[in-house]
């Protein structure tokens, strides 16, 4: 390292706002900011972002996070990209200007042409080759729907003049000033493009929704060369080191690089992914396989697992019902009863995800009484939550010869001290959650510096997440654990009946 260099930075570009950190070698947190940029719902089920209101919110965070730091850009040793996966953007490759709204992971948009691919029977060639499923969630459909769009663009994407990225990829060509134009193994996963056994582009997928190979990335390791920062743009020539999806540089920052590690991130809705290794586990039913990283940065595999409302059940109680005013309410109403009473409420408020994958479902509170109250929905909801865990790792180890060690966790919900303690007794395994808040900006910037150097070992780095408090299982509590979860998986089956019968007229 030159002299002076002494931190890293970490670019965080998630769906509603971009973040950057400034890390140092102790892995002390010296500066971050923050800035929110707006999303667009042209129409119904249409979700977009101006890659260029990103681009800028990425370059005004950066330079306030150094700021706050007390740093210049001379002083970066390495940065570190971590992004929202699957969001799609094309751009000319001379004025590196997108040539049309980005098209955001959640937009539906496709949803008819996935339903087309499944009739014509390609789900099974798609899920061996990528460890996904057909769904508008993944960019192949969104990237093919803007080339059918307009025949000059195909044109152009053919001729090499296009070029075609997830946000990673096109934050790494703007910090470049256009010198670089390549993706991680982990992002290029989320794109049904990918063969997961190759490790490359899978050139049949490619003609299957009609990509050009010429406007795709190179795949790199998630810890590797980047290419440098561009002064006239940084402000200074920095190694890029560090790549990976949200959800993957979580799954480092938590430390988890070995088989039988997993992570849960309990947001609006929560994401666990559980390490399998450096070779590729059987394909499990209702669960997603993906790219991840050993502990080096170097390919790896994870199983992965999307609940689609955790902590979105805490809001629509708040604001939807006004059963609570704050979710920081919801610890002391969950300890001041010693049970649900019965109650189970099932939150497929928007359909369930892993492993049951039915999108018809929708919430359903079982149990009720006269004696029902308040906290005993507030806490059935909280339950909710770690029994749906509890469902997708059930489904992970029970398809693969994987054993779970324990869970680390993270996001807003993992606050709170009495459901991490009733997510352990529910598992039968230790829940361990680190003080550092920041901690899929933190795996990024451990993806850089073990690049760089900075860090000699990638041990090193988790100083960055503070001291970790466990929450072991209580023993005690293992025979009332296993009537609730009896109870929880009788609900489910309520909620599923409900959707597959919708059609069914009552005599």
């Amino acid at each position: 390292m030159g002299k002076g260099r002494e931190v890293v930075l970490a670019i965080d570009q998630g769906t509603t706002g971009s973040r950057a950190l400034v890390i140092d070698v102790a892995g002390k947190l010296l500066g971050t900011a923050y800035e929110e940029f707006p999303q667009y719902f042209p129409e119904p089920g249409w979700v977009e972002h101006d890659a260029e209101e990103i681009w800028s919110s990425v370059i005004s965070t950066v330079g306030h996070a150094l700021e706050a730091a007390g740093r210049v850009p001379s002083d970066v040793s390495a940065v570190g990209i971590t992004n929202q996966r699957e969001t799609t953007v094309v751009w000319d490759r001379v004025s590196a200007r997108p040539v049309a709204p980005a098209i955001v992971w959640q937009d539906r948009r496709t949803s008819a042409r996935c339903a087309e691919l499944k009739r014509f029977g390609h789900e099974s060639t798609v899920r061996s080759r990528t460890g996904l499923v057909l769904d508008p969630y993944f960019s192949a459909t969104k990237l093919e729907w803007l080339l059918n769009r307009n025949p000059e663009w195909r044109s152009r994407a053919d001729a090499g003049e296009l070029m075609f990225g997830t946000i990673d990829s096109w934050i790494v060509f703007r910090l470049t000033g256009g010198r670089v134009h390549a993706t991680d193994h982990t992002n290029a996963s989320r794109t049904l493009l990918y063969s997961l056994d190759d490790g490359d582009w899978d050139p049949g997928l490619c003609d299957l929704f009609g990509i050009p190979s010429a406007m795709l990335p190179r795949v790199l390791a998630s810890a590797d060369d980047f290419g440098t920062t561009d002064p006239d743009v940084f402000g200074a020539e920095v190694p890029i080191a560090g790549v990976a999806g949200d959800q993957q540089a979580a799954l480092y920052g938590q430390g988890c690089w070995e088989r039988g590690e997993a992570k849960n991130s309990y947001g609006t809705g929560a994401f666990l992914l559980l390490h399998s290794g450096t070779r590729r586990g059987p394909d499990i039913p209702g669960v997603l396989s993906t790219a991840a990283c050993d502990r080096r940065g170097g390919r790896a595999f994870a199983y992965e697992g999307a609940i689609l409302v955790a902590g979105a059940a805490i809001q629509w109680l708040r604001d939807g019902l006004g059963l609570v005013n704050e979710a920081a309410e919801t610890e002391a109403m969950a300890r001041s009863i010693p049970s649900t009473d019965g109650v189970v409420f099932v939150p497929a408020l928007a359909g369930l995800g892993t492993p049951y994958w039915e999108p018809e479902a929708r919430g359903t509170i079982v149990g009720l009484s006269r004696g029902t109250r308040t906290e005993h929905v507030v806490r059935a909801a909280l339950e909710a939550m770690a029994y749906s865990t509890l469902d997708v790792l059930d489904a992970m180890v029970a398809g693969s010869d994987l054993v779970l060690r324990s869970l680390r966790v993270d996001g807003g919900a993992a606050r709170n001290d009495w459901l991490m303690q009733f997510q352990a007794d529910v598992l039968g395994v230790p829940v361990r959650r680190p003080s550092a808040a920041e901690v899929t900006a933190i795996g990024a910037a451990g993806l850089a510096g073990v690049r760089a150097g900075v860090w000699a070992e990638p041990e090193e780095f988790l100083a960055a997440r503070g001291a970790e408090r466990e929450f072991d299982p209580d023993p005690a509590a293992s025979k009332d654990r296993r009537a609730g979860i009896l109870e929880w998986r009788r609900a489910v089956q309520t909620a599923l009946h409900w959707a597959h019968h919708a059609d069914e007229s009552v005599p």
